[in-house]
């Protein structure tokens, strides 16, 4: 299903963000050749591919037989999130970032046709990197693409060269926080009574929330970003899907155990870079993982949620280090 004439949207929007980001972005770490890297935005192609009768839209940039990095995105976004990220990557890795069902630019079934959980979303990014032949790749994993990506490695733990994780969780105290509270309500008893402040949480000033709190100057983040996201989340019958995977995220604190047993078994290389002033995965998420990964890389940014609408460059900095160190 899609409205808004979205292809449209998402073309003038992405145009918007890159040149908000380029004209904004704030002081970071980055090379010369990162630099030059961010004015090759057009050779990042825009593809869909059917996955179980749905269409998965996707970006991919990079050569085909460079090394591939998967991109998965968070909520209430979608692969945009990506869009100032991938150019920087894009000289030496083959970069895709798909748009879960439901999400962006792929279909969005109505929920009688279409299971919404974790469970499901994470065969369908499985269903999608087989489709597209990728039988070992790194991963950048975020906010709901944390629990998809690590269905995935801890299913087929020989595909994961590497994984970068930016504000994803994997552990209880990641989720010990006030802002879990009515969540876990919901979780517990799906009443009227738990679901009306989640419903408050997918109107605009909630999705403005998520990517202006905690960032050092939300004057320099590109307002289309979440009027984007926002965009997606108004179409009709949305909502409700997201409300559906909310009550599904209560689903995956039961399997942290199976991937924290993952990560002591196999000790994929991980590089942690998180935005220390998340409300939703606040620093003790990230600090979790070392006690399973002792040799992982961790940098925490003055940031927020969305650290690469501010931190893009230097992110993208610390991936090609350790991507070239742990990627071959």
């Amino acid at each position: 299903m899609k409205t808004f004439h979205a292809a449209g949207l998402v073309a003038a929007a992405i145009t918007l963000c890159v040149a908000s980001q380029a004209a904004g972005a704030a002081p970071s770490p980055a090379t010369p050749q990162e630099s030059t890297n961010v004015a090759v935005a057009a050779g990042v192609a825009y593809r869909t591919v059917a996955i179980d009768g749905v269409d998965v839209f996707y970006r991919e940039a990079g050569p085909k037989d460079a090394p591939v990095l998967l991109l998965l995105h968070g909520f209430p976004t979608s692969s945009q999130m990506f869009r100032n990220l991938i150019p920087r990557l894009a000289d030496r890795y083959r970069v895709i970032a798909p748009d879960y069902p439901g999400y962006g630019q792929s279909g969005m079934p109505p929920m009688d046709r279409f299971d919404y959980s974790f469970d499901h979303l994470a065969a369908v990014v499985d269903q999608f990197t087989q489709a597209l032949g990728l039988t070992r790749f790194a991963m950048y994993v975020q906010d709901y693409g944390a629990p998809i990506g690590y269905r995935i490695a801890a299913a087929h733990p020989e595909r994961i060269s590497a994984i970068v994780v930016q504000n994803g969780n994997a552990y209880h105290e990641g989720i010990a926080n006030d802002f879990w509270v009515p969540l876990k309500a919901w979780w517990a008893d799906r009443s009227e009574a738990n679901v009306a402040p989640l419903r408050r949480a997918l109107e605009a000033d909630g999705t403005r929330w998520q990517y202006t709190d905690g960032a050092r100057d939300a004057s320099r983040l590109s307002p289309d970003a979440w009027t984007l996201d926002q965009a997606y989340l108004d179409r009709p019958g949305n909502k409700d899907i997201q409300l559906a995977l909310f009550h599904s995220y209560g689903s995956n604190p039961g399997h942290y155990a199976e991937w924290q047993a993952y990560f002591r078994k196999h000790q994929p290389p991980m590089l942690i870079v998180w935005g220390k002033n998340d409300k939703i995965f606040p620093p003790a998420g990230a600090h979790a993982y070392l006690r399973d990964l002792p040799k992982a890389e961790l940098h925490l940014l003055d940031t927020g949620h969305f650290a690469l609408e501010e931190d893009s460059a230097t992110i993208a900095a610390l991936m090609r280090r350790f991507l070239a160190r742990e990627v071959r």
